[in-house]
């Protein structure tokens, strides 16, 4: 299948996750920390969702201005914080948690003031197919980095232009 298709279904599969309020809008369940640590075979010690889900921040958000907005979070799903309200980090997590307000007003997990995201790819627990990758959307240019308290190997496969 080629890369459009996948990510043609990909985009098909967000909308219809977000459409039916399913996880794919995902916060995290209660009892479980926000953010937590998982150790990657080939890649590292990463940052995850509570669901084991590899969590991702865009360099050009560093500093918490966050630019992923429309299509964008078809590829690159926000983690909001638990219906609670409560930001947990699981042990092995360094940095602080937070929640940024988004442009339409939702709200957005950070970690250290960087906005966290998860990749639509990365359809289980345990991969990270999104770190490393470049993109654009509406003109605004992005390079993925999986989150971590150290450094890991590239896994994403170059870049996209949506």
């Amino acid at each position: 299948m080629g890369r459009r298709s996948m990510l043609a279904y990909g985009i098909a599969f967000a909308l219809l996750g977000a459409a039916c309020g399913g996880a794919a809008a995902g916060g995290s369940g209660a009892g479980h920390a926000t953010v937590t640590t998982r150790t990657v075979q080939g890649v590292g010690t990463i940052y995850t969702d509570a669901s084991g889900m590899a969590l991702y921040s865009p360099a050009q958000e560093a500093n918490g201005t966050i630019t992923c907005t429309g299509a964008c979070t078809n590829i690159w799903i926000p983690l909001t914080p638990p219906a609670n309200g409560s930001l947990t980090a699981g042990s092995g997590v360094q940095g602080t948690l937070g929640t940024i307000a988004r442009p339409d007003g939702s709200k957005q997990v950070t970690l250290n003031g960087a906005p966290l995201y998860r990749f639509y790819q990365d359809t289980a627990p345990g991969t990270v197919n999104g770190n490393g990758i470049t993109d654009s959307f509406g003109g605004a240019n992005f390079t993925w980095r999986v989150a971590s308290s150290g450094t890991v190997k590239k896994s994403g496969s170059g870049g996209y232009g949506y």
